[in-house]
């Protein structure tokens, strides 16, 4: 099977003119390759709540619930971690519960299953076998990726630590583009915290199942949480919202990334309730006119 690039994909959106108008094009001509999702929507971010899961007010057989009933949010990202047993029961169960709220399975965030520019193939090969059970149980639920972090060892140089990742995430791809299934990276420290690295990986994977979930964060320093996001943009397969110092502040991200192509799903991760309530507050304002 041909690979599926970024650039044989616009090369053959180009020939075929405004036939595939449901694919979104950001404003660089670069594809915002967000397979699945061609319209806005928000989604529930587990991590926002996990104070609460860790208490044990609820599991995450009740997450769409809470999704719904209490927010009013159509969408749910799940935690691999907060699992509790992911057998073919226990999954038929929480299939059952996102049917019943009526809310859509989007992406699970994968943590604690290796290295993902680990030093040796050995390595390599098994974090991505560790991955493999997630984009089985994220094609089962109807997820449209997974969320991976990019580590491996902290004296390895940007150019090495770029070289074992892709090999990673190309064997990772092998299995999960068959599924339907993106591989998405997060900035989540180390060196996906450099734009140009993370720019520079997925230009050379160059999959349309490869790309992208930003963590907004919030400015600090000289992290210039904005310009990154910005850049990460042609790349996104999702938006991992947090709440910004104000509401100006949040609105004008949120205007960023519409008017940068952005189609997809918003996934809250402000912590606590009623940091929740406040992002979707303004999202809501924003993206829909509410």
């Amino acid at each position: 099977m041909k690979k599926l690039t970024r650039r044989n994909f616009l090369g053959k959106t180009l020939a075929l003119g405004a036939g595939l108008s449901s694919l979104t094009l950001a404003k660089n001509t670069k594809l915002n390759a967000a397979l699945r999702t061609t319209k806005d929507d928000i989604s529930l971010a587990e991590w926002a709540l996990v104070k609460e899961i860790r208490e044990g007010k609820w599991t995450n057989l009740d997450f769409p619930r809470i999704a719904k009933e209490d927010f009013g949010i159509n969408g749910i990202e799940f935690v691999n971690t907060l699992f509790e047993v992911p057998t073919y029961g226990y999954l038929q169960r929480l299939k059952r519960n996102a049917d019943k709220y009526g809310v859509k399975m989007v992406l699970i965030m994968v943590d604690d299953e290796g290295p993902t520019a680990a030093p040796t193939k050995q390595e390599r090969m098994q974090t991505v076998t560790n991955h493999k059970k997630w984009i089985d149980i994220a094609a089962y639920l109807g997820c449209h990726a997974i969320r991976t972090n990019w580590y491996g060892p902290k004296d390895a140089s940007k150019e090495d630590m770029i070289n074992y990742a892709e090999e990673t995430y190309n064997l990772m791809l092998e299995y999960s583009v068959p599924r339907k299934i993106s591989i998405l990276i997060e900035n989540h420290g180390g060196t996906s915290d450099d734009p140009d690295a993370m720019i520079t990986l997925q230009e050379r994977v160059n999959s349309l199942y490869f790309g992208l979930l930003p963590d907004w964060r919030g400015p600090g320093g000289k992290f210039d949480n904005v310009e990154r996001v910005r850049r990460f943009l042609p790349y996104s397969h999702g938006q991992s919202v947090r709440y910004q110092p104000t509401e100006e502040a949040t609105i004008k991200m949120i205007e960023m990334c519409r008017d940068g192509g952005y189609r997809g799903f918003y996934g809250i991760e402000t912590s606590g309730r009623e940091g929740i309530k406040r992002t979707k507050a303004v999202l809501d304002k924003v993206l829909f006119g509410k």
